[in-house]
């Protein structure tokens, strides 16, 4: 057996007795329920743990990951994640979570086909369209990809907000709020972008949905 996989083995039994010389019903806690005040739409970038990068416990977070942190308005997976999270857990906040050296922003960057995620990177082409003068004005290749993740993840919220789940669940009172954040892979450190979505008000009308 290959070792790495054998010591992820050991290392969850080692987790799980750490766990429980602090707290003996820890997982009996959990087996409980979640009742998570955040849902998470962040990379699927190993690099990225949700949990961990926020300093989060087991069932403080509803997680969703993809390719660039996608808001897809077909994408029936993410559309479920979001459903169950708003309407069943009634999660707070929903953070887009993108992060710089994104793989998926540099690959939508460039032209080459490198296979079926081609379909999936269109997807982040459309945002590069959408803010093309903005960042064909940055020369340096690093600073235009960094803003290019900033501005996909700003994107993302809108497209978040734009949904009949997020819509409905506003015109019922029901308090939600969506962020997007950037996170530094190199320094550890979460960006804010200050794009918090809190009502259908700030869409534009034709966004705004009689529900």
């Amino acid at each position: 057996m290959d070792a790495f996989y054998k010591k992820l083995k050991e290392n969850n039994k080692k987790w799980v007795e750490s766990q429980l010389s602090e707290d003996p019903d820890y997982f009996k806690k959990l087996a409980e329920g979640q009742q998570p005040p955040v849902l998470w739409i962040g990379c699927a970038d190993s690099r990225v743990p949700a949990n961990q990068i926020i300093g989060a416990q087991p069932g403080e977070v509803f997680v969703h990951r993809n390719i660039a942190n996608m808001v897809v308005h077909s994408d029936m997976n993410m559309l479920s994640v979001l459903d169950y999270a708003v309407n069943a857990l009634k999660v707070k906040h929903v953070i887009v979570c993108g992060h710089y050296g994104c793989g998926g922003v540099a690959a939508a960057m460039g032209n080459e086909s490198i296979g079926l995620i081609d379909n999936w990177l269109r997807h982040i082409k459309d945002v590069y369209r959408l803010h093309k003068d903005e960042l064909d004005a940055i020369e340096d290749k690093k600073e235009r990809q960094d803003r290019y993740v900033e501005l996909n993840v700003k994107e993302q919220v809108y497209d978040l907000s734009k949904t009949s789940i997020v819509q409905s669940a506003w015109q019922k009172g029901q308090g939600l709020q969506l962020h997007g954040w950037v996170y530094g892979v190199g320094s550890g450190i979460i960006k804010d972008l200050e794009v918090t979505v809190e009502n259908n008000s700030q869409l534009a009308s034709i966004y705004q949905l009689n529900i």
